[in-house]
């Protein structure tokens, strides 16, 4: 046998290095997409906040945009815990975390007694926003 030639430990090292790697990847997208998920049914429990919230934001129409939004993320969350549908799952959580975290979360407007908890907000989706962004890269590398 010629050193080109590739030998079965060879190959099975290699594939269980694969799954290895997939391992923290498939946990990453499950908590990622759990947390979404949850975050954006507690909305739902109190739908009537959730819209005022948003009315105060600015938001157009915030009776529709409100319930939408929120059943989009519970969607988008299932998606990719379940890594269904994954190029739209994370396009729609990066698309919906982009406007969010900015535009509702803008706590360098906020009054004093808000700003604390704005500021936190924006910090906790800008994280999820860097790990829906990786997973997005990595549903369109699939």
């Amino acid at each position: 046998m010629s050193d080109d030639e590739p030998t079965e430990t060879t190959d099975g090292a290699a594939d269980e290095a694969a799954d290895a790697g997939e391992a923290p990847s498939r946990l990453g997208r499950v908590l990622l997409g759990v947390g979404l998920a949850a975050q954006a049914s507690e909305d739902f429990r109190d739908m009537e906040d959730t819209i005022e919230y948003a009315e105060s934001a600015g938001v157009p129409a915030p009776d529709l945009a409100a319930p939408f939004a929120s059943g989009m993320m519970v969607v988008a969350g299932a998606g990719i815990a379940l890594w269904r549908l994954p190029r739209i799952a994370t396009g729609a959580a990066v698309a919906f975390l982009t406007v969010v975290t900015a535009t509702m979360h803008d706590f360098w407007n906020a009054d004093e007694d808000d700003k604390s908890g704005e500021r936190l907000a924006f910090f906790g989706n800008l994280a999820m926003l860097g790990g829906a962004l990786v997973f997005l890269r990595e549903a369109y590398e699939k």
